[in-house]
């Protein structure tokens, strides 16, 4: 480490400005909320103008409340101007209007990540803040042109490249590589600090049509597309704010993980969601299907299945209907019933709305019979609450949820076979059955049924009366993560929820783990809005990920995605991956696992453990633990804020943690149904230390160490 910087003194007192500037702004925005909380009365539009004005207040607040999170972490100096702008997480102003602070989103911030020794962006100096609060504890300068670049250096690594991860001249900021060697906290992290070049031309990519980032592990691309959200929401403010920003995640442990980013980034108001909370009306959703069940729930056939099923509920009676009316009786025979049936099918395009012209006919129909021409609204008013005139309108056209639709639909064999159509075939028509619960609010649905109950709500749209509970929300802009493993059924319940066709999709190819593993991205754009060609970018420098760990795991990815280049990793340094053999074979598995869980603790300080296992071992190895006395957690809401969380390898994907300690790979292999995917996914899941525990025999892609075929072709050129 250098001396003490000399500009040291100086930028402590910008930093205590620019904190001044902060608690100023807080007071305002404060005392604004609590001037339009107690205005009252006047007009319809002075009320809502107020009501619109207290809302920004409270953004603004939100924005302001960043607690111990530095607010300042840069400075660019263009060259030739004399002038300097700082970069921080906020834009603040002074007393006269004078700007302090440029928000990390704005068009001037641009250069402080994408600068380059190649293109330096008219930059004369960037310079990188490491605070604490409201303390700066050092600074780091990258000259641009002949200059060399001096300051305060983290640390001091060489990186062969000038792509965005280094500075000026080559090397790694030691900025970034402090912030990737801290230890982990069991939620995701903001990067505004670090933002890398080619992680910032995603951020600020244009907003219309679809954007896919492909990044294998350690590139960022989570963080990167949370950032490019609050980045989309800070350029399009008009009309995001009011169309609303989705993000879809995987599975809630993966939520919890990155719930605290965009609220540290100022942007409070994304919803997070995983596919079954998108659901109207809302589902009791848990569970998994088998993978031959879940591959049937998510093919495209289920569309054509859902539709034949919903007009197999559109019948004409089985037999002419006779009410009494004052002194006679009034019919409706098999014939006009078909006829009533065929005609609101023809005008309707949601099945519930068609309920109000077939009891229309109805009516009309049955007034019509009668002698003298009696007025139909009296017939309805009369006879509509005798019970076999419910019962023949609930026979000629039910109104239904999506869950009373699909629980009967599953729940019959006919009326599987009747729906498919000769879609399915018998065995796979016999997957889906299964026992009709007497009410379908006691349902518990497997999240495969998520995809074919939204199929089914689209059908049928809202029941009369229900409109505000059965609509369905869209979005100006949705994040779609880990969408390499959604089926099509899931791509196009998202499609529905896209106002515009705006959205940014992220994940690896080499990590698609699901019944519906894709082997590229152009069976996923298919199910995803077509408005405007889809846009792709590839991240390719990996910086969670130590090269030692990053080894062990490519000798895996030709097997997982053969041809797939692994990303380029810049931290070279870390610790050598381990590999541990139970003592005494599977019955001293336990004993070896805990033992290693202990030796990583060690290891890794204050930093977390994640213990990666099989489904088949996870409640077995839970007891054990338990038994030994290793204090840990479960994959629940809470994340991975334990410091040892045992965790079954289908719900690790996303997730980065300071070790990992893979359990029986061999059993990933065997049991996952995208078993080789699912050993690189466990793999690559650390960022400091990698131990392997195993009492059966290693899967060969473990065994020998070798060069994958993309990195022995690059060194022989």
């Amino acid at each position: 480490m250098t001396s003490r910087h000399p500009d040291l003194e100086a930028e402590q007192a910008y930093f205590d400005l620019a904190h001044a500037c902060l608690d100023s702004a807080r007071e305002r925005a404060a005392m604004a909320t609590s001037v339009f909380r107690t205005g009252r009365g006047g007009t319809t539009q002075a009320r809502f103008e107020r009501e619109a004005m207290l809302e920004a207040a409270l953004a603004r607040l939100t924005k302001l409340n960043i607690g111990d999170r530095s607010l300042v972490f840069g400075r660019i100096d263009p060259a030739g101007t004399g002038e300097r702008f700082y970069i921080g997480r906020v834009g603040l102003w002074d007393a006269d209007h004078d700007p302090i602070l440029v928000d990390w989103r704005a068009p001037v911030a641009e250069p402080f990540y994408r600068a380059t020794g190649r293109e330096p962006l008219g930059l004369e100096r960037r310079r990188h803040f490491a605070s604490r609060a409201s303390t700066l504890l050092g600074i780091e300068d990258e000259f641009f042109g002949d200059k060399a670049a001096i300051g305060l250096d983290l640390t001091d690594r060489d990186f062969d490249g000038d792509d965005g991860a280094a500075d000026g001249d080559g090397r790694v900021s030691s900025t970034l590589i402090a912030s990737l060697e801290a230890a982990r906290t069991g939620r995701l992290s903001d990067i505004v600090a670090t933002i890398q070049g080619e992680q910032d031309r995603v951020i600020r990519a244009d907003m219309p049509g679809v954007l896919v980032v492909q990044g294998g592990p350690g590139t960022g691309k989570t963080v990167v597309a949370l950032h490019r959200a609050a980045y989309l929401l800070y350029t399009h403010r008009f009309p995001l704010e009011s169309q609303g920003v989705l993000v879809v995640g995987p599975n809630r442990l993966f939520l919890a993980y990155i719930e605290q980013v965009l609220p540290s980034l100022g942007e409070a108001g994304v919803e997070q969601a995983v596919l079954a909370d998108l659901l109207s009306p809302a589902a009791r959703v848990a569970g998994l299907d088998s993978e031959a069940v879940g591959r049937i729930k998510g093919d495209p056939r289920m569309t054509a299945v859902v539709r034949r099923a919903v007009r197999d509920r559109r019948r004409r009676l089985r037999h002419d209907l006779t009410v009494g009316y004052e002194l006679q009786r009034l019919r409706l025979t098999v014939e006009q019933s078909a006829e009533i049936v065929a005609e609101a099918s023809r005008r309707v395009r949601k099945h519930n709305a068609g309920r109000r012209l077939v009891e229309e006919a109805f009516f009309a129909a049955l007034a019509a019979s009668g002698r003298g021409g009696a007025d139909p609204a009296a017939v309805r008013d009369r006879v509509v609450d005798q019970i076999e005139v419910r019962e023949a309108l609930e026979w000629m056209w039910p109104v239904l949820t999506p869950a009373h639709l699909v629980n009967d639909l599953y729940g019959s064999r006919a009326l599987l076979r009747s729906a498919a159509g000769g879609r399915l075939s018998d065995d796979e028509t016999e997957l889906l059955h299964r026992p009709r619960a007497q009410h379908a609010s006691e349902v518990t649905w497997s999240f495969q049924d998520v995809p074919v109950l939204d199929e089914a709500r689209a059908l049928l749209g809202y029941r009369p009366g229900h409109r505000e509970e059965d609509a369905v929300l869209t979005y100006g802009h949705i994040v779609v993560d880990e969408a390499q493993d959604l089926s099509p059924m899931e791509l196009r319940m998202i499609a529905r929820r896209s106002l515009n066709g705006s959205m940014t999709v992220v994940g690896d190819i080499a990590q698609a783990t699901g019944s519906w593993a894709h082997d590229g991205w152009e069976s996923v754009l298919e199910g995803l809005p077509d408005r405007r060609p889809a846009r792709r970018v590839e991240l390719t420098l990996g910086y969670r990920i130590p090269a030692p760990a990053m080894a062990l795991a490519n000798r895996v990815l030709p097997f997982a995605a053969p041809g797939a280049v692994p990303p380029s990793t810049v931290r070279t340094a870390g610790d050598e991956p381990r590999i541990v053999a139970a003592a005494g074979g599977p019955a001293g598995l336990g004993e070896s696992l805990a033992k290693v869980i202990a030796e990583e603790q060690d290891q890794v300080g204050e930093g977390n453990v994640a213990v990666i296992v099989p489904d088949s071992l996870h409640e077995p190895l839970r007891a054990e633990l338990m038994d030994r006395s290793v204090a840990f957690g479960g994959p629940g809401r809470a994340g991975l804020e334990q410091r040892v969380t045992l965790v079954p390898v289908r719900l690790v994907k996303g997730l980065e943690v300071d070790a990992a300690v893979v359990v029986e790979p061999a059993r990933i292999v065997a049991e996952e149904c995208q078993g080789i995917r699912s050993l690189y996914v466990a793999l690559t899941r650390a960022t400091r230390r990698v131990t392997v525990v195993h009492a059966e025999p290693l899967p060969a892609v473990l065994e020998r160490p070798h060069t994958p075929p993309a990195i022995r072709e690059a060194s022989s050129g």
